[in-house]
């Protein structure tokens, strides 16, 4: 199936779930993005090598709440492994991961993610012999038919089936934000580059995330699908969601970022706004080819 028919729209219009909920907000059914600590994400001193290759090298940055941070950096510069070692895809060598004033260094993926702290890849990871809304029931947290006895058990069996009419609510919302409840029927292994990108990204904000983690979440897509996913984005961001965003596009960086986070070579070279990295002589030679 090609992007140019996914939304089934055309890419003018509004995404059809703007108008779900007419307070402007997407109701997930949950407390929605925490509002604690000022920068939620704080890495401090990160170091990763491989063999004789050091991939993050003392990486230091901080993410605050409710911004669209950009992570910029040519190939090999270290984004991706720095996504991995916060999230607990890998172990760091040394250095220190802090969510919402709690030390998650080393912890496990699904408890990192537990904690609000969730990523996407970029390769879509979907179950491919499952249709989009079973893939997306799947993510929601704290599902009691997850338990066996609660399943069968006489007397709890109802509380089940309530839970489940409540997540199945929620995911058809989530859907109709996405516009991509016309496939919910659909095999996730059917769908075209550009919808397995909008079902990660519809699927990570079931888990009730505080912060997500894009890694280049527009690479594949078509320029109408990456104007709807920045639109569902902002529009999150808007209601107290928090982005770091790896992208390789840096118009798209500088004109939708708040804040540009340099890799070179595993360190951060410099951070700042978008004019200030524009204007910085180390990232024009480094990354931008001095064509800004």
């Amino acid at each position: 199936m090609s992007d140019a028919a996914e939304t089934g729209t055309d890419s003018a219009d509004e995404p059809s779930g703007a108008d779900a909920d007419p307070t402007g907000g997407l109701n997930l059914g949950s407390t929605g993005p925490g509002i604690g600590e000022a920068y939620p994400l704080q890495v401090e001193g990160l170091r990763k090598s491989f063999g004789g290759i050091t991939a993050v090298d003392d990486a230091s940055f901080e993410v605050e709440r409710g911004s669209l941070t950009g992570l910029i950096g040519p190939n090999g510069a270290g984004k991706s492994t720095t996504f991995n070692l916060i999230t607990g895809m890998i172990e760091p060598d040394a250095g220190t991961v802090t969510f919402d004033g709690e030390d998650i260094t080393g912890m496990e993926p699904h408890a990192i993610a537990n904690r609000g702290l969730v990523r996407t890849f970029q390769i879509a990871r979907e179950l491919q012999e499952m249709t989009v809304l079973e893939n997306m029931m799947l993510a929601p947290k704290g599902q009691r038919g997850e338990s066996l006895w609660r399943s069968v058990a006489p007397g709890f069996r109802g509380d089940v089936v309530e839970q489940e009419h409540d997540l199945l609510d929620r995911v058809w919302e989530v859907l109709e934000f996405f516009d991509i409840d016309h496939i919910a029927e659909e095999y996730a292994g059917n769908l075209s580059g550009g919808q397995r990108k909008l079902l990660e990204l519809a699927r990570a904000l079931l888990t009730d995330p505080d912060v997500l983690l894009l890694d280049e979440p527009f690479a594949g897509v078509n320029p109408s699908l990456e104007k709807r996913l920045l639109e569902h984005i902002h529009e999150l961001r808007e209601q107290g969601y928090t982005f770091l965003l790896v992208e390789h596009d840096m118009d798209l960086i500088m004109e939708n970022c708040e804040r540009v986070i340099v890799l070179h070579q595993g360190r951060i070279l410099t951070d700042g706004t978008p004019a200030e990295i524009q204007a910085n002589e180390e990232v024009i030679e480094a990354y931008l080819g001095g064509n800004v």
